[in-house]
């Protein structure tokens, strides 16, 4: 019997988010074995993460044009998804044998994963009304966070080859499309109405305020976000070459990537949920993209620092790095046409991920010119410029409901 109630629907729909995003990270945690067996370089092996960020924005460009997370039952749509990226990741296990097939694999992977993040917000803010949705959004992020550290945590503690890490991961994604088919349904807010194509509100949501100042706050989040966790174990081994009297095993190190991106970041979700909820979206994500744009600030201080100075500053940046992520999808949804939430979510995601790619390519060339040390300045601007955009929307008037488009869009 499917759950239907609130809190039910909410756990499932983050544990497919948990689940089915392992596959995300799933080749960049074993970068390392990767380079020795296929002979790689850095430089390339770069696009064994950017080619996933490059098919996401390639399949939320096509969803949002062909409004398809507002057209198909979200639950379908979840799991098929869910299901093709674990078969892109297990086919990579499989047969990929260097960058040729690899490559192509893990931008297939992205553009499925188009499915699951987006549609899993639309679902989520299907069961839950505004006030409280803050803190649920909260949770369905943190779940995306501790999903993606996954495979860093599999890696390490079973001591598997790499293509076992690439089949756990491709096994927890098949199960998250089971239980998205077998119980996960959409709430009792989603609007049900037959939509019919208005692939132009992708860009007319940007005209009106409020949404647009929500969308460049997150995009000044996203442009630090996944670099950030691209980068952070070669940072941190680079540290320990600089400091040899330090150096960690690699179960240690793996350790403690994953406790400041999943566990920190699943708390920092948490926190920047019930924040946004209790003193409003503008000030709990400008509060967490000041603190962690001050992180980027004293990374060149972490480089030289002792590990207990290191734990507790990863511990704070994992946290405030993610925990506004919720909180502008949520003003975005409350600021939005009710009919076209996933579409509005997806297209924010779309040029929010187009822009990972950036950040992720330039951060290596930017410590090949000068060192790790000062590599992270890079991603200083992004949030400053969101938590400018922050302050702009708290002082920007609240619409009672969001301007409907011009067009009819209802068949």
């Amino acid at each position: 019997m499917l759950p239907r109630s609130r809190r039910p629907q909410q756990l499932l729909v983050a544990l497919v988010q948990v689940l089915a995003l392992a596959v995300w990270f799933s080749a960049s945690a074993v970068v390392p074995a990767l380079r020795t067996e296929w002979g790689i370089t850095a430089t390339a092996a770069v696009w064994l993460t950017a080619s996933v960020q490059l098919g996401f924005v390639t399949g939320a460009v096509v969803s949002a044009v062909a409004n398809l997370a507002d057209r198909v039952a979200p639950h379908r749509l979840l799991s098929l998804s869910a299901c093709a990226a674990a078969a892109c990741t297990a086919t990579f296990a499989g047969l990929a044998d260097g960058m040729t097939l690899g490559v192509p694999l893990r931008f297939l992977t992205g553009v499925f994963l188009a499915g699951v993040y987006p549609v899993g917000m639309k679902l989520t803010a299907s069961w839950v009304p505004p006030a409280l949705r803050g803190r649920a959004f909260g949770v369905l992020i943190g779940s995306l966070t501790l999903g993606s550290a996954l495979p860093h945590l599999i890696g390490g503690i079973g001591d598997l080859p790499w293509r076992g890490v690439m089949l756990a991961a491709a096994t927890c994604c098949l199960a998250a499309a089971g239980i998205a088919a077998a119980l996960v349904r959409a709430g009792p807010l989603m609007d049900t109405r037959r939509l019919a194509p208005y692939p132009r509100y992708a860009v007319q949501m940007l005209r009106e305020r409020r949404p647009r100042l929500a969308n460049l706050g997150y995009f000044g989040h996203m442009w630090e976000l996944y670099a950030w966790w691209t980068w952070l174990p070669t940072f941190l081994v680079a540290r320990q070459v600089a400091r040899e009297d330090e150096a960690l095993p690699d179960l240690l190190l793996g350790g403690a990537v994953f406790t400041a991106i999943g566990l920190a970041g699943f708390a920092g979700c948490l926190l920047g949920g019930w924040a946004s909820d209790r003193f409003g979206r503008p000030r709990a994500a400008g509060a967490a993209l000041t603190v962690s744009g001050l992180c980027c600030l004293a990374s060149p201080v972490l480089f030289v620092a002792p590990w207990v100075v290191v734990v507790p500053v990863l511990l704070v940046w994992g946290a405030s790095v993610i925990a506004d992520s919720g909180v502008f999808s949520t003003s975005l949804s409350e600021n939005v046409d009710p009919q076209y939430v996933g579409t509005a979510l997806t297209a924010q995601v779309a040029i929010g991920f187009a822009l990972t790619v950036v950040t992720i390519q330039v951060v290596p060339v930017a410590a090949a010119l000068v060192g790790w040390q000062y590599a992270f300045w890079l991603l200083v601007p992004g949030p400053a410029a969101g938590a400018l955009a922050m302050r702009s929307l708290a002082r920007s008037p609240s619409p009672t409901s969001p301007s409907p488009s011009p067009s009819p869009r209802s068949e």
